[in-house]
């Protein structure tokens, strides 16, 4: 599948979120696959320290593995989850900078969800995604 197949729709109706990394709507034909939470992790699991920047870089870096493990890549997400601990806007700016490095004008749909703390301590971000195999 190519960027193409997918089909990114932002309705005139509602704000344009792509400054903020994401699309309204992402449909895309073929079989549906979800990768679980990626975050900046060692080979043993255990949370890498650095800042939030770092650690979001090496969570989409673990997310590019995840999908390549099932011979996915970036084109193929129509879908994340974001979780950021202490959400902010220089955060966000932050994620969205990252999110168009890696997804370009083709930006899945997305959720950013701000919360207190994730899965152990020292995670700062986590993300899921879903996406379809051509």
């Amino acid at each position: 599948m190519t960027n193409d197949q997918r089909a990114i729709t932002n309705p005139p109706a509602l704000h344009d979120p792509t400054p903020f990394g994401y699309s309204h709507a992402v449909s895309a034909p073929g079989e549906l696959v979800f990768i679980g939470g990626q975050y900046a992790s060692d080979d043993t699991g255990a949370p890498v320290p650095g800042d939030f920047a770092t650690q979001v870089d090496l969570a989409f870096d673990r997310l590019r593995s995840a999908l390549e493990g099932v011979g996915l890549r970036y084109e193929h997400v129509v879908r994340l989850g974001t979780f950021v601990v202490d959400h902010d806007l220089g955060k966000l700016e932050i994620l969205g900078k990252a999110l168009h490095a890696r997804f370009g004008d083709r930006l899945p749909a997305q959720t950013l969800s701000g919360v207190a703390s994730l899965a152990l301590p020292g995670m700062l971000f986590e993300v899921d995604a879903v996406a379809v195999r051509p």
